[in-house]
């Protein structure tokens, strides 16, 4: 009698589908600016989950291949922030990701690309994504959906819409590159930009300190001067409190 051998975790779910996370340098930007931006609105948030090219796996499987996707980005709510090989939702409390975005390239748009994005979309639809988005960096063109029951439905209108769930504004209008906001207003900056940011904080905080202990060196300077006014004024015979200010 033959026992059958249990397939290991990394044959059903394997952490690369081989192919690479981004196809130029645009589309590679985009992918990180999101991404990253993401990270810092729910920095203080340990119960948002957010992905960069991250293997799904939606259900298990006893024989491959199993049922995945690798969205560009995704956002989950509800499971703890921390590395993970692959997002296998029947480990996190069966939560599906709510949120994901596709960023399009030239391989998006072949005969092939375009069959492999609907059928992307129809498994976004299928295993319960409640926000869809795609941008086009370099056609500008952004589209969205919404789960409306068990289907996503087309957002028929894009410009300045509010993220349900992200609370993000995406700023765009046809033709125009696409700029996201933070519910506060403030721009999602690629990483040189916040680099760049953090620096001139960082030289304001020091010009700040800087003018701060000049301050407390002249106030200090002062005091040693009236001191010494008033010592000299005593050793003269005179009450320094009879002097009127």
């Amino acid at each position: 009698m033959t026992s059958l051998v249990p397939i290991s975790d990394d044959v059903l779910y394997p952490s690369s589908d081989g192919n690479p996370m981004a196809e130029n340098t645009v589309q590679y930007r985009w992918i990180v600016t999101i991404k990253e931006n993401l990270e810092i609105l729910f920095a203080k948030d340990p119960y948002v989950f957010v992905a960069g090219d991250l293997l799904w796996y939606p259900v298990p499987v006893e024989a491959p291949p199993a049922p995945r996707q690798a969205p560009d980005v995704m956002v989950v709510f509800g499971v703890p922030k921390g590395d993970r090989n692959s997002y296998q939702q029947w480990k996190e409390h069966n939560i599906p990701p709510q949120v994901v975005f596709e960023i399009l390239s030239d391989s998006n748009k072949t005969a092939k690309g375009k069959r492999q994005m609907q059928e992307k979309f129809e498994f976004y639809q299928y295993y319960g994504v409640e926000e869809y988005y795609i941008y086009d960096p370099d056609e500008f063109v952004l589209q969205g959906w919404q789960r409306q029951g068990n289907a996503l439905a087309l957002i028929p209108r894009m410009s300045q819409w509010v993220s349900p769930r992200l609370q993000i504004q995406f700023d765009w209008y046809p033709e125009q590159d696409l700029v996201i906001r933070y519910p506060d207003g403030r721009k999602f900056l690629s990483f040189l930009e916040l680099a760049e940011q953090t620096e001139l904080a960082q030289q304001q905080a020091s010009l700040a300190e800087q003018r701060a202990s000049l301050a407390e060196q002249r106030a200090g300077l002062a005091e040693q001067r009236a001191e010494q006014l008033a010592a000299y004024l005593r050793a003269i015979g005179v009450n320094p409190d009879d002097i009127a200010p």
